[in-house]
């Protein structure tokens, strides 16, 4: 009778009822719980186990180039990172009322693994997320621009819930990128969230973008309203490889 139980869990896929059911055959769990108790708990099993699938089919969709949790961020190096600032972007208010956020800082403070962090705790509270690098994505699109798939594409981009622009103004955007990612600010402006990281002051992005019309149009959208991250100092990678070796 317990195979055909464990068969038929097995059959309706409620992965979550069929290990913790068959868990229980393995142990006492059973025995010490009423029988509400032991339909709670292979409720919430079953509704651990969907949710748990769920925030890894978000990861594999959002494509993050880091694996990052907030868990592993490190405060203990000085560089412009507040904890409280940090924990406050975590409860995803930012991305609820549709607002961005611009992350900057030299290479290796943590800008990418900072914004990753986010993208995965959006993740696990139900956000779609998608993560590219800027370049690269601007070259996908060109691609489908030339194939007449970019609408499609762009639709896409549009309806996810937190974009994730890594690198952005790494290089002067020529005159397709810059129409490109003009589609992209339009589209998402106070409809949904996008997270920015650059290397580059956000003073200096005029120039990168280029073409004054669209310049003024893209950081009219997504710079005087947006939350901010100003990261400093020397990149963490050496700080460690000097204090491993001051040891070592």
């Amino acid at each position: 009778m317990n195979n055909q139980t464990l068969e038929k869990l097995r059959q309706m896929r409620l992965f979550g009822m069929h290990d913790a059911f068959k868990t229980s055959l393995e142990n006492t769990i059973k025995e010490k719980m009423t029988q509400d108790q032991f339909v709670s708990h292979l409720v919430h099993s079953e509704w651990d186990n969907r949710k748990n699938r769920a925030v890894e089919r978000a990861v594999r969709a959002a494509q993050f180039r880091y694996n990052a949790t907030l868990d592993d961020v490190d405060y203990t190096f000085e560089r412009g990172l507040d904890r409280n600032q940090v924990e406050r972007l975590a409860a995803m208010e930012f991305v609820r009322d549709h607002k961005d956020l611009i992350i900057t800082g030299p290479t290796g403070t943590g800008k990418s693994y900072l914004a990753t962090a986010l993208g995965y705790k959006a993740c696990q509270d139900g956000f779609r997320v998608m993560y590219a690098s800027t370049a690269k994505l601007m070259s996908q699109l060109k691609i489908s621009k030339a194939k007449g798939t970019i609408l499609a594409d762009l639709k896409r981009i549009e309806r996810v819930d937190l974009m994730i622009l890594d690198d952005f103004c790494m290089q002067p955007l020529d005159a397709q990128s810059r129409g490109i990612l003009m589609d992209i600010i339009e589209d998402r402006h106070q409809r949904r969230s996008t997270m920015i990281t650059s290397q580059i002051p956000v003073k200096d992005w005029y120039d990168v973008i280029g073409e004054k019309t669209i310049a003024d149009a893209v950081l009219d959208r997504i710079v005087h309203h947006s939350l901010r991250v100003e990261l400093f100092g020397e990149s963490i990678r050496k700080r460690k490889s000097k204090s491993e070796n001051a040891y070592g």
